[in-house]
């Protein structure tokens, strides 16, 4: 599966965004997907996982309140609704899909497939 993830951005802090990744095979289904956060200088960092049916989400205590995770099958896309945003929030976003058995994949190496990255700026 190939994945593109967009909708990144400039927004002041309190500020919301929607990150949407578009996912391209007929397999999408099979997949958990996940969203993670790279800071320059940083490790890689997960903040939300939603199961293959949408049925179970996950999500870092960082986002925990704040961001939503969704998807739609039908579509083949999974979205991240970031609210009350912070300067702490700045990196850039990367959206992943597993197939492992393990819940949840709250890990890089969990995943098989990554997106490109889209850049999201807080500002203070």
């Amino acid at each position: 599966v190939q994945l593109q993830a967009f909708g990144g951005g400039l927004v002041q802090a309190g500020g919301s965004l929607r990150l949407s990744c578009a996912a391209s095979g007929r397999t999408f289904s099979r997949y958990d997907m996940g969203w993670f956060r790279q800071a320059p200088g940083k490790e890689r960092d997960f903040i939300a996982v939603i199961s293959w049916s949408g049925r179970s989400t996950y999500y870092a205590d960082s986002v925990k309140g704040r961001f939503t995770i969704s998807r739609d099958n039908a579509k083949n896309t999974v979205d991240l609704q970031m609210n009350s945003l912070k300067p702490e929030d700045t990196a850039v976003y990367y959206c992943a899909a597993s197939l492992r058995t393990s819940w949840p994949q709250d890990r890089p190496e969990s995943y098989d497939y990554w997106g490109q990255g889209t850049q999201v700026t807080v500002s203070s």
